[in-house]
């Protein structure tokens, strides 16, 4: 065997060697041609092939590719190695057989798609349905062009094992910096089938913590830019995510697979740039302070909370409703009158507004009309007998033509949102009977924040419907694919309104419903997103194995969810065993000294990342300053930072989501600060989830049920021994 290995290593050092020698010649080539700066377009076109070549090719360099799959098709006499990397590369004289093949080609599928067995392996290409025989699947791991691991995790010919999660168990035990990774080389067989799914589809990806839901979401984009090229534009593609830091964690996934230009946004921002308004939004802090700073537990929730209320469809049925009503009772009761005896009958307004300039939304049907009427009135002042009766009847007709424009509703979505929540004086006609389901408490308090121009994020997806049935929808506004991460604590409204601005439905929508602690605003079934589509434009993928943590730490994360949630919604661990969570009561008094002590014990190993999750923000405020003056490279969370900056962290758990870090240290994990809510089990399992290597929670008097009967075999009661 170490025979076998030796040889398989020598094998593949020569080809790297030989493939790093091939890239570097055709570089370095490309680089004597110098570059063209002048005018003609054909030599602009011919430059911009030439500088991606370059940039591809000085990416390839360094790690080329990083697996390598031997396939004999039906209709080839040989069996071919086929090498695979992040980005394809073509030899310097071309063949059929490329230097190496990009991942998201079509033969490279079965890299990903095929698990061993004696059985035909099969794959879609362009030309067809292509069967025939994988003999060898092997990883590699090169860094800076050094052959660093090789390892088989299928050998048709050998008698040894097939060792498929050896690979996999190895990369996820490396340590975590403060950025996401690509996932390239270690994709699963499920994840590669939601990463290659149909493009005009509404994707819908539950999937435990730890799935790799969002590197598999970024690797989707990826993978429809490369198939779908003459489809689909980077520019065109946007990922909305749950604020700027983890905007920042994920922004390197997408350079690191050579896909560029992709918009990354949060709702808020994106939604504030298409309504284009100046008023401020109201800081999020305040909706969080009310949801999550109160001690011993959650609030109830229901479907009148105002986050459910305004992201529900209810309020987008009304706001048709209403908006249809006052279409029909958009244009002044009067006849035009620009100056005495001059007459433009109401009844040919009513015309122009109900037929000729139908097809077009409010906003542009108003605009059209009023243009209408203006050149009704230049045609008819062509009749004044003289020059001073046309000076005459030409400002009055200005006057009145201004006059009349303001009789009609004003088409701007914040008036007519104002309108509909009575924080000002509603059109004549309007159906007020329409709005009576609203809630008196939503009522009054929107009311409020509306009269004060207070503008709330739960406000914005019915600002945004209104303004798409008001204005066309312009060109630059329209995406060719949408991925919506975390969510479950996105509302269906927020993806109604989503559906009306990307092409063919196109949707990756991801999220996990065991980490919805946002449910004052967010779903509590996914059939809610589902429901928005036809079904032959919608697929469910549900991803349960977990890649991030240790067995140790998912047993007992499962735990929480079966005894506090009652879900079913289980994270399959893939076999990496480590430290046994612990689960640590307070000492008397102790308590700042136990968490100084613990996470400075957590940050002498060999970790990048260690955090410790308060219950709240107050809290985690507090806690650090008690420990900034004493400990190096710590820093604090509070959901204003732009970037997460690694190394050691102290923030409180609802802001945790999304994050991961080598070890955590759970606080106060007790019913002072822990209510028995399944809310309250979801907080415990989003802060126990961000753990790759270790977990320890610690804890006063009394625990919640949920810990206690938690999988007791694996807890460690008492402070323990290094």
């Amino acid at each position: 065997m170490e025979e076998n290995f030796q040889s398989a290593y020598q094998e593949e050092e020569n080809r790297l060697n030989e493939t790093v020698s091939e890239i570097d010649n055709q570089l370095q080539k490309l680089r004597g041609i110098d570059v063209y700066t002048g005018h003609d377009f054909t030599e602009q076109i011919l430059e911009a092939g030439r500088e991606e070549k370059r940039q591809n090719l000085n990416k390839s360099l360094q790690e080329p590719y990083f697996g390598r799959l031997d396939f004999q098709s039906t209709k080839d006499q040989d069996r071919k190695p086929l090498y695979i990397g992040k980005i394809g590369v073509d030899r310097e004289v071309i063949t059929n057989q490329p230097l190496v093949i990009d991942w998201r080609a079509p033969v490279a599928s079965l890299f990903y798609s095929f698990t061993g067995g004696d059985e035909a392996a099969t794959y879609d290409a362009p030309e067809g349905l292509i069967e025939g025989l994988v003999y060898l699947k092997r990883n590699v791991v090169i860094r800076k062009q050094i052959l660093e691991r090789v390892a088989d995790t299928f050998n048709r010919e050998s008698e040894q094992p097939a060792v498929s999660d050896e690979f996999l168990v190895y990369r996820l035990g490396e340590n975590k910096d403060n950025r996401l990774r690509d996932i390239v080389s270690t994709i699963q067989a499920e994840q590669d089938k939601i990463i290659r799914a149909a493009k005009n589809t509404a994707l819908i990806i539950q999937g435990v913590a730890g799935s790799g839901k969002t590197t598999v979401a970024l690797h989707r984009l990826a993978f429809l830019l490369y198939q779908y090229k003459d489809q689909v534009s980077a520019e065109k593609m946007i990922i909305f995510a749950p604020n700027h830091m983890f905007l920042d964690y994920i922004s390197d996934v997408l350079p690191e697979l050579g896909v560029g230009d992709i918009q990354q946004s949060t709702f808020a921002d994106w939604a504030m740039d298409v309504l284009e308004l100046d008023l401020p939004l109201v800081d999020q802090s305040e909706t969080l302070d009310y949801w999550f700073e109160r001690s011993g537990g959650t609030r109830e929730i229901n479907d009148e909370v105002s986050g459910r209320f305004k992201g529900s469809l209810v309020l987008q049925e009304m706001i048709k409703g209403w908006i249809t009503a006052l279409e029909s009772s958009s244009v002044p009761d009067m006849d035009f009158i620009p100056w005495e005896g001059s007459v433009l009958p109401q009844t040919q307004i009513l015309y122009w507004y109900n037929e000729e300039y139908k097809p077009y939304p409010l906003a542009k049907r108003k605009e059209r009309v009023m243009a209408r009427i203006h050149r009704w009135v230049e045609m008819e002042l062509k009749k004044s007998p003289s020059e001073a009766v046309f000076k005459d009847r030409k400002k009055k007709a200005a006057q009145r033509e201004k006059s009349y424009a303001t009789k009609w509703p004003k088409y701007e979505p914040l008036t007519l949102y104002k309108q509909m929540f009575r924080a000002m004086k509603m059109p004549t006609g309007s159906p007020e009977d329409l709005l009576q389901g609203i809630p008196v408490h939503v009522l009054k308090s929107t009311q409020k924040d509306l009269k004060q121009n207070l503008i709330r994020e739960e406000d914005l997806p019915a600002l945004l419907y209104i303004h798409c049935l008001l204005n066309e929808m312009k060109s630059e506004q329209r995406f060719d694919h949408i991925v919506i991460d975390e969510a479950q604590d996105f509302s269906p409204f927020q993806v109604a309104v989503l559906d009306l601005f990307v092409r063919g439905h196109s949707f990756t929508i991801l999220g996990d419903l065991s980490q919805g602690i946002h449910a004052y605003r967010g779903v509590q079934h996914w059939d809610e997103m589902s429901s928005l589509f036809e079904p032959e434009h919608t697929a469910y993928f549900a991803l349960t194995r977990s890649y991030r943590s240790t067995m140790e730490i998912i047993e007992f994360a499962n735990g929480i969810l079966e005894k506090g949630v009652g879900s079913d919604l289980m994270a399959v661990p893939v076999f990496r065993s480590g430290d046994a969570v612990r689960l640590i009561q307070y000492g008397k008094d102790d308590r700042l000294d136990n968490l100084r002590d613990a996470l400075s014990r957590l940050s002498s190993k060999e970790y990048r990342t260690v955090a410790i999750l308060t219950r709240t923000l107050r809290e985690a405020k507090t806690l650090y300053e008690q420990m900034i003056g004493e400990v190096e490279d710590l820093h604090l969370i509070d959901g204003g930072k732009q970037a997460y900056e690694g190394g050691l962290s102290i923030l409180p758990v609802y802001l945790s989501k999304g994050l991961e870090f080598d070890a955590v240290i759970v606080a106060d994990a007790d019913l002072e600060h822990y209510g028995p809510q399944a809310w309250d089990a979801k907080l415990m399992y989003v802060g126990c989830t961000r753990a790759l290597h270790e977990l320890w929670v610690l804890h006063g008097e009394d625990v919640p049920d949920y810990l206690g009967n938690s999988q007791p075999e694996i807890m460690v009661y008492g402070w323990p021994e290094i």
